[in-house]
């Protein structure tokens, strides 16, 4: 039989009652491998290099570990008790464990255990903001007062693939709560998914595979322009309306092309353009993006924040900033000063960090 096409318009994803965010952390590795040490090992170094460097977790760090931090640096922002928070929720497409939730380690290393939701989040590089549109959900209805959502990644490039070159680690995290004790308040958000096979992994298989241009379009613009216009369809906004706004960066060009597209300036997306210095945390990307934009923002201002996974779909976030930011910012590490901390490592240090280098 045939089925009836629905009349409704798509609508803004608005909570019952309003939510918004009460604390943020980041965390980003020290160690870094610049793009030119790809290139000499690859290439003969003639080319232009997608990235400056990217970030790189040492021996003992891993999405758990670097999850952890997150929360924590989060906590210290928010100023509240681990006990109640409800639900911590961890996106990522490198979670350590096949079967066994990452989510778990990281409430109980927070102190959030055992009265509390945990799940771990897949969609590529939009797990988090996944699991942060669930989170809004869940805080939303009243179900709980303090949710938990991570994006964090130890992103995975096959050597001498172009992913190589920008794939990085690191992510951040975010505490939810109702709209009244936040340092700032969703306004709104939209979702847009399609199945587009633009990127890819089997079981089994070490390394993703991925449609080289197909990715662009019409992937990632294409998710994202739909979305954001959606969405400020849907807040009555235009460009000119936010001071800020942060885009998926799976590299450099992506993401100012994609800004300018929507008529954002380069000005507005420069605070959360960190993938140069860091490389595409993938499911950490756009929520990285967003700590640094909160690091500098003022109450009043209005941020947009638009997320991208591959396979394919876009969560597009409208933002405001309140009174709140001032004393709370200061409680944790800045992006910026993980950003800093860096540790330059050569390639040989790098295949034996990512356990690249297969003994048989």
């Amino acid at each position: 039989m045939d089925i009836p096409q629905s009349n409704l318009k798509p609508m803004l994803l608005k909570p019952t009652h309003p939510v918004g965010i009460i604390g943020y952390g980041a965390y980003v590795p020290r160690y870094r491998l610049p793009a030119k040490e790809v290139a000499r090992i690859w290439t003969d170094g003639s080319g232009g290099l997608p990235i400056k460097e990217k970030a790189v977790p040492g021996l003992d760090e891993d999405v758990a570990t670097m999850s952890i931090e997150a929360a924590r640096n989060a906590m210290l922002r928010a100023g509240i008790h681990a006990e109640d928070i409800r639900a911590v929720w961890v996106g990522s497409e490198s979670h350590p464990y096949a079967v066994k939730p990452t989510s778990t380690i990281v409430a109980e290393a927070i102190g959030a255990v055992p009265y509390v939701q945990a799940a771990d989040w897949e969609f590529a590089c939009k797990a988090g903001t996944e699991a942060m549109v669930a989170a809004i959900g869940f805080v939303g209805s009243g179900m709980a007062h303090y949710a938990m959502a991570i994006g964090m990644d130890t992103a995975q490039g096959r050597p001498g693939d172009a992913l190589e070159y920008t794939a990085g680690a690191g992510g951040a995290a975010y505490l939810l709560s109702p709209a009244e004790e936040a340092l700032a308040i969703f306004e709104g958000s939209y979702s847009y998914v399609t199945d587009t096979p633009d990127f890819w992994r089997r079981e089994y298989q070490r390394y993703p595979e991925h449609g080289q241009r197909f990715t662009g379009e019409p992937a990632y613009f294409k998710h994202i322009i739909e979305a954001t216009q959606a969405l400020m369809e849907g807040t009555s906004t235009t460009a000119k309306d936010y001071k800020w706004a942060v885009f998926h960066q799976p590299n450099t060009k992506f993401p100012q092309r994609v800004a300018a597209q929507l008529g954002f300036t380069k000005e507005q997306i420069a605070p959360g353009l960190l993938v140069p210095v860091i490389g595409n945390t993938y499911a950490g990307a756009a929520l990285i993006g967003l700590t640094g934009i909160l690091d500098v923002a003022e109450p009043g201002d209005k941020i947009l924040m638009v997320s991208f996974g591959s396979g394919a779909g876009s969560d597009a976030f409208a933002i405001q900033v309140t009174e709140a930011i001032r004393e709370r910012r200061d409680r944790a590490p800045k992006t910026q000063e993980y950003i800093a901390r860096r540790t330059e490592i050569d390639y040989g240090t790098y295949v034996r960090y990512r356990g690249k280098l297969a003994m048989k």
